[in-house]
C-alpha cells in the first residue's frame, strides 16, 4: 500500500510560496519528489483554509493562485461531519487531560487536520508538518522534510 501524506499549512503555505530560495524551495523540492515517487499527497480542507485566510488578508492574489493551482494537482479532502465530530473529541479530550492544542475560543485548526487524517480509511497516513507536537498526539505527523516518498 502506498502511503498518504496530509499537508499541514506550514508545509503548504511553504510549498506555494513564490520565494525561490531557502526553505520554501527546499520544501517544494521535497514535495516533488514525494508525489514523483507515487505518494498519495492531500490537502486537506482546513490547512487550505488557513494559508488562504492569510492570502486573502494581505491580498496576495497571486499567493492565491499558486494555491489553486497545486490543488488541481493533488487530492483535495473536504471537511465531513464524521470528521468535525472526531475534532470535537479531540478537542474535549485534550482540554480533559489539562493539555489543550490551542486557546479554548479558538477553533484549533490542529485537532480538525487530525481528526480529517483519522478519519481516512487507510493503514499508512503521515500529517506533513512544521510542528510535530499538537498533532502527533492524536495521529502520526512528521515534520515534513522528515518524510521520504
Amino acid at each position: 500500500m502506498n502511503q498518504i501524506v496530509l499537508l499541514d499549512s506550514g508545509p503548504l503555505g511553504l510549498v506555494t510560496s513564490p520565494s525561490g530560495s531557502g526553505e520554501a524551495a527546499k520544501c517544494r523540492d521535497w514535495f516533488n519528489q514525494v508525489v514523483a515517487s507515487g505518494t498519495t499527497m492531500i490537502v486537506p480542507e482546513i490547512a487550505d483554509y488557513e494559508v488562504r485566510r492569510e492570502l486573502m488578508r494581505a491580498d496576495k492574489v497571486r499567493g492565491i493562485t499558486r494555491l489553486d493551482s497545486l490543488i488541481t494537482q493533488v487530492d483535495y479532502l473536504p471537511i465531513t461531519t464524521n470528521a468535525m465530530r472526531r475534532a470535537a473529541a479531540y478537542w474535549a479530550d485534550a482540554r480533559q487531560q489539562g493539555r489543550p492544542t490551542a486557546a479554548d475560543p479558538a477553533l484549533d485548526g490542529d485537532v480538525i487536520l487530525a481528526a480529517q487524517a483519522a478519519t481516512l480509511n487507510w493503514t499508512d497516513v503521515v500529517v506533513a508538518t512544521t510542528n510535530v507536537r499538537h498533532l502527533s498526539r492524536f495521529v502520526q505527523a512528521e515534520i515534513w522534510s522528515d518524510i521520504a516518498g
